[in-house]
């Protein structure tokens, strides 16, 4: 049986780094006020970095509240960020992202353009979040745009919604 094969090892760039951990972006961040803590990765292997409130939030259930960081991010242009919950945070506070991944684009830049966590109470309770909770990450993609042309489809429909099987 032959060994799985495995994708090329990344050429080096310029200054001799092959993982992308190792050329890590610039992005200047803004700390509103004392309370904002700023972004961290928890681990050398952490893809995301965290994002903690700059206040509290009490969040009735069924309600939709939009929780401060405190944090202005100057993303780089042909960046993207994405503000995704920490795995735990349903779990340890009863909320959600109702919209799943929020999108910070690089032109949402200004002095009162901070990054705010919009969290839905999916319980039957009241739920509070301490100032200072790690209750999201944020995750740094390349982002190209498209340039689109109008044509007909080339070929016939698959079926709609599920329709690779299942």
């Amino acid at each position: 049986m032959n060994a799985p094969t495995h994708p090329p090892h990344p050429e080096p760039d310029e200054d001799g780094h092959e993982d992308s951990r190792e050329r890590p972006i610039d992005v200047p961040v803004h700390l509103l006020h004392d309370a904002a803590q700023p972004p961290h990765y928890a681990t050398p292997g952490s893809h995301g970095f965290d994002l903690c409130t700059a206040e509290a939030a009490a969040i009735a259930p069924g309600e939709i509240a939009l929780v401060g960081t405190g944090l202005v991010f100057a993303t780089p242009p042909g960046w993207g960020l994405l503000v995704c919950l920490r795995s735990s945070t349903p779990r340890k506070f009863g909320v959600i992202q109702p919209h799943a991944v929020g999108i910070i684009d690089e032109d949402y830049r200004g002095p009162a353009d901070e990054v705010r966590l919009q969290l839905l109470n999916f319980t039957a309770s009241p739920t509070t979040i301490p100032a200072g909770s790690r209750i999201a990450q944020g995750v740094f993609v390349r982002a190209g745009r498209a340039r689109w042309s109008l044509h007909e489809p080339e070929q016939r429909s698959r079926g709609g919604f599920g329709s690779t099987g299942g």
